[in-house]
C-alpha cells in the first residue's frame, strides 16, 4: 500500500518506535525490502539515493512506486540526500512524494535557501520534505566527508532553520556516520534530546548501519522515527553474489539474485526488529493513507 511518509513518520512517533528507510538500487533491492517488510507486517520506505536516480531514472522510480502500490503493508517512496533541483523535480513528476532536499554540504546560509526554494516547490506537488542541519562524516555512494567537517547538529539554529524553510522532519547530526564505524559509535543523546524539546516535528538518523540497540532504543525514545539504513543491507547483496558466483557449484542466474535479495532480507528483518515497527503495518491503515493508496492506483 502506498503510503504517505509523513503519515509513517508521525505514527511512529506517536507510537514510540521507528521506521526503517532501505536504499534501494534495483529489483534485487526492492524485493529484499517489501519481502522482509511484508514477512514482519511491518511499514517500510524505499530510498533512492542520486547515484541511484542518475543510474535507473524513471523506471527506477516507477519500479519502486509500483511495488508499494501492490505491497500488502505501507510504504513510501523517498529521494535521498539529494543537492540538486533538476534531481527533485525528476522525483515529483515521476510521482514521488516524499524529498529529502539536501543542503547540508552548502553554508549554513545556502542550505536555508535551497531547503526553503526546494520545500516550497515540494509543496506545490504535495510532498513532504527532509531538510538536514550539520554534515555527517562518512562515506556515502563515493561521497566521502572528511572527519575534521563533520558537524553536529545546533539546537537553536535547528529551530530557527525549520521555521525558516517550513520542512516537514530533520535529519539530525549528533555523532552518527555514513558507512562503517572505525570506532565504537558515540551519540550525543543530550544534544538529541535539546533538540526534540525545542523542535515539534519528526527527527531522522542516518548512518543507522552499525549502531548497536541501546543507542536504536535510546534516540527512539528521544524522538527518532526514521533510521536510514544502506551499508549492511548493499555489503550482505554483494557477499551473497560473491559466494554465488564464486562457489563450486554453478547456478542459474535467477537462484543467485534469490539468494541475493534473501540475504539482504535477512539484514532489513534484522532492522526492522531493532526498529520497533514489527507487526505494526495495522497502525497506519488510516482513511488517509487508504485515500493516498486509491488516488495512486487511480
Amino acid at each position: 500500500m502506498l503510503t504517505s511518509t509523513q503519515e509513517l513518520l508521525e505514527t511512529a512517533r506517536r507510537n514510540v518506535y521507528a521506521i526503517g528507510a532501505f536504499n534501494v538500487y534495483n529489483l534485487e533491492g526492492v524485493k529484499a525490502v517489501i519481502t522482509a517488510a511484508e514477512a514482519a507486517s511491518s511499514p517500510v520506505m524505499l530510498q533512492l539515493h542520486p547515484s541511484a536516480l542518475k543510474y535507473g531514472k524513471a523506471p527506477l522510480v516507477a519500479l519502486c512506486m509500483e511495488s508499494a502500490r501492490r505491497a500488502t503493508v505501507p510504504v513510501s517512496v523517498h529521494l535521498d540526500h539529494s543537492t540538486s533541483a533538476q534531481d527533485i523535480r525528476l522525483a515529483l513528476e515521476s510521482g514521488v512524494r516524499s524529498i529529502m532536499a539536501d543542503g547540508s554540504p552548502l553554508s549554513y546560509e545556502e542550505n536555508r535557501a535551497f531547503t526553503r526554494d526546494m520545500t516550497a516547490l515540494c509543496h506545490e506537488y504535495g510532498a513532504v520534505v527532509e531538510a538536514e542541519i550539520g554534515r555527517i562524516s562518512g562515506t556515502e555512494d563515493g561521497l566521502t566527508i572528511a572527519e575534521k567537517e563533520a558537524k553536529m547538529t545546533d539546537p537553536d539554529q535547528a529551530l530557527e532553520f525549520v521555521h525558516f524553510a517550513k520542512v516537514d522532519s530533520l535529519a539530525v547530526t549528533i555523532g552518527n556516520v555514513h558507512g562503517e564505524y572505525k570506532s565504537p559509535p558515540r551519540l550525543d543523546f543530550p544534544r538529541l534530546e535539546k533538540i526534540r524539546r525545542m523542535l515539534d516535528l519528526p527527527l531522522v538518523l542516518h548512518g543507522a548501519s552499525g549502531l548497536p540497540e541501546d543507542m536504536i532504543s535510546r534516540s527512539i525514545q528521544l524522538g527518532v522515527c526514521k533510521f536510514n539504513v544502506n551499508t549492511e543491507v548493499r555489503q550482505a547483496y554483494m557477499e551473497a553474489l560473491k559466494d554465488e558466483i564464486c562457489g563450486d557449484s554453478p547456478k542459474d542466474l535467477l537462484e543467485i539474485a534469490g539468494e541475493a535479495i534473501a540475504a539482504m532480507a535477512e539484514v532489513i528483518t534484522d532492522k526492522l526488529h531493532l526498529f520497533g515497527s514489527v507487526g505494526k503495518a495495522h497502525l497506519h491503515e488510516t482513511p488517509y493513507a487508504r485515500s493516498l493508496a486509491a488516488y495512486e492506483q487511480a
